[in-house]
């Protein structure tokens, strides 16, 4: 279905959330809880519901004695491939309280530039979801290379709403929406709602989320709103801490209005 109004969301059957790095690891890593209880009830009112998952990379980095993110592409990669497996087990314990299993994911952006590879992807999400699994995603950053990494996992959301024609997409902050400029600064107001095909124009972008620990920021949100609205999806910004509100089609955050189209 299409969802025109933030009154809708309760309807959407088939949901994305996006969630960074900075609002699940280190002090905030007890947010785990609080966005699982939040998807849990979406997944209990009978939507399916996916989970887009920063966050490998920086759960890696205390276990190779690293106190901050590798610049380098092997050491991103070995954090990578120890990090996952614990989040992951982070995320079922969390789960495990509603009685929901989880389902690993993890893609390229060489999968989804092929056709074989998405028509498989397409496949194993449909079917997880129909089993009432919950499919948490994230980049196998394990096997990306520099030249075919999705850059930051708000597109890969982006992607991810299009591949499984999801209802809504909505991309966690650490920040509840987007701002005119930076909010810290004198002046700032929210922007409570975008219509469709609306470039901001002279908007000042700051930072918004992941700051440090991961690669997002309120351009690439807005960037993978635009993928998605374009799809003729609804796009919902909002802060992490306030996702149960979002998800019961709240006032808070930053709405972005879908192409009337839907598009393939």
């Amino acid at each position: 279905m299409r969802l025109r109004h933030r009154s809708d969301i309760m309807a959407a059957r088939r949901i994305v959330v996006k969630v960074g790095s900075s609002s699940i690891t280190g002090i905030n890593a007890a947010h785990i809880d609080l966005l699982i209880d939040a998807l849990a009830g979406a997944h209990g009112r009978g939507a399916q519901v996916i989970l887009v998952s920063s966050g490998a990379i920086a759960t890696g980095l205390p276990y190779l004695q690293l106190d901050e993110r590798p610049t380098d592409l092997a050491t991103q990669q070995a954090a990578a491939s120890v990090g996952q497996s614990r989040l992951i087990v982070r995320y079922q314990i969390a789960l495990d309280r509603h009685r929901i299993t989880a389902g690993q994911v993890l893609l390229t952006a060489g999968d989804l530039d092929n056709p074989a590879h998405r028509v498989n992807a397409r496949r194993a999400m449909d079917r997880l979801l129909a089993l009432r699994i919950l499919p948490i995603v994230n980049e196998n950053d394990t096997v990306a290379t520099h030249e075919i990494r999705f850059g930051d996992n708000d597109r890969l959301a982006a992607l991810v709403t299009q591949l499984v024609d999801a209802d809504l997409l909505v991309l966690l902050s650490d920040i509840d929406a987007l701002y005119t400029r930076p909010p810290h600064l004198s002046g700032a107001q929210r922007i409570p709602e975008v219509p469709y095909g609306d470039l901001l124009a002279g908007i000042e972008f700051g930072s918004i989320g992941d700051a440090g620990v991961g690669t997002g920021g309120a351009e690439t949100k807005f960037s993978a709103a635009r993928i998605a609205a374009d799809a003729g999806v609804a796009v919902l910004i909002t802060e992490t801490s306030r996702v149960a509100e979002a998800l019961r089609g709240g006032d808070g955050g930053t709405w972005f209005m879908p192409n009337p189209t839907r598009r393939a």
